[in-house]
């Protein structure tokens, strides 16, 4: 049997391997230049003032929390579908979620669903919502704005699936994590996304405030007043161990060079998908992508009547698992898992179970070639119709 395809997986060259080495010959394996030169090119690569590393996404989140000062008793509101970080960082602060349903077609928060959230506030007092770019397709982040604000809130994108993703509104090109239209972006860079730094995150932010605290927070707080003993700090307040070390941040500047040559790649494979999945119609669809979106895509999603297959998706993935295809589930929704169930009770979101229902993930990584993706399709072409 061939070797199997997973559905992500990081793409290491050599010169990402001498980068890391050279960070270890170094005087800084901890913070070091490569951390400030990691932010700095970072910022500039996504069209934001500021950029701060941290140690993962959901340190990312619950650094955006703690900056914004989220109080317990407030409100976030968060989609269904996503990881649990999403609504976590809430929790962490003490804030309660609401949750937001779905776009059943793209995974997405959408303003029908947040104005549906929005209603179910009541009179506590909102503090932030948190659209993600599922997949890498871009949430309609100026509508989605328009009715934060109106609610006297601020908009966190949730962004670590879209490093590279863009919004297009007629002759306007927004980059995401330029935060045209939010306080804060966060990312991530586990070994499955579009740059690998093995774990490690990042917050932009165009708020000099903002990113000032966001510096001392991920480092227990602590600040060194100018003037004082070279050895003095002080704590105003409690942080965290949130630091991003030198040698991580040597691979995420090697990795960062390249994301024009992985996002070119990946855009090649999903145009591949959809021209080879088309003819599986209407059993599956690839997630539909809005009009504004021009994403590069972190996860290649297929939905899939598996009724009308005939199939369950357990018995799809394990035949598919035989032919060396490996997939993934992209989220279970969040409203469902157990903890929130019994702290919210249960929600009525059609949009998030839906697209639960039907999703599947597919292999999609840049050091994929064209031929495996022809392998894949073949592969779903045999189990869907078999």
């Amino acid at each position: 049997m061939a070797a199997m395809l997973p559905y992500g997986r990081q793409s290491i060259d050599e010169d990402d391997i001498a980068a890391v080495a050279e960070a270890l010959r170094s005087d800084f394996l901890t913070t070091g230049p490569r951390v400030e030169a990691f932010e700095a090119a970072f910022a500039q690569t996504v069209g934001a003032r500021h950029a701060v590393a941290c140690a993962n996404g959901t340190a990312a989140l619950h650094l955006a929390m703690l900056a914004l000062d989220v109080q317990p008793g407030e409100v976030v509101i968060a989609p269904s579908i996503t990881f649990l970080a999403t609504a976590n960082c809430a929790r962490f602060v003490g804030a309660e979620v609401v949750f937001a349903d779905v776009d059943p077609l793209t995974g997405l928060m959408t303003p029908e669903t947040l104005s549906q959230a929005l209603s179910r506030v009541g009179d506590r007092r909102l503090r932030a919502v948190l659209p993600v770019h599922m997949r890498g397709d871009t949430a309609e982040l100026p509508a989605l704005e328009a009715l934060a604000a109106s609610a006297g809130a601020v908009l966190v994108e949730d962004a670590p699936h879209a490093l590279g993703s863009a919004l297009r509104f007629g002759n306007s090109v927004e980059r995401v994590g330029d935060c045209a239209h939010s306080a804060m972006a966060t990312f991530s860079f586990h070994p499955v996304k579009t740059i690998a730094t093995g774990e490690g995150g990042m917050v932009t932010t165009n708020d000099p405030a903002l990113a000032e605290r966001l510096r001392r927070l991920r480092s227990h707080g602590m600040i060194r007043p100018e003037g004082g003993d070279p050895w003095w700090y002080e704590m105003p307040e409690v942080g965290f161990n949130y630091r991003l070390p030198d040698i991580l941040c040597a691979l995420g500047l090697s990795q960062l060079a390249k994301l024009d040559r992985f996002a070119a790649r990946r855009r090649a494979l999903a145009a591949r998908y959809h021209e080879r999945l088309a003819p599986l119609a209407p059993l599956l669809r690839p997630a539909a992508r809005p009009d504004w979106s021009d994403p590069v895509l972190h996860l290649m999603v297929a939905l899939i009547d598996f009724p009308a297959v005939g199939k369950t998706r357990r018995e799809v993935v394990e035949a598919l698992k035989a032919r060396g295809v490996g997939t993934q589930i992209h989220y279970i929704p969040v409203h469902t898992q157990p903890y929130y169930r019994e702290r919210y009770g249960a929600l009525d979101l059609p949009g998030a179970n839906a697209w639960y229902e039907r999703c599947l993930s597919l292999p999609l990584y840049p050091g994929m070639a064209d031929e495996d993706v022809d392998r894949v399709v073949e592969a779903l072409t045999e189990v869907l119709g078999g």
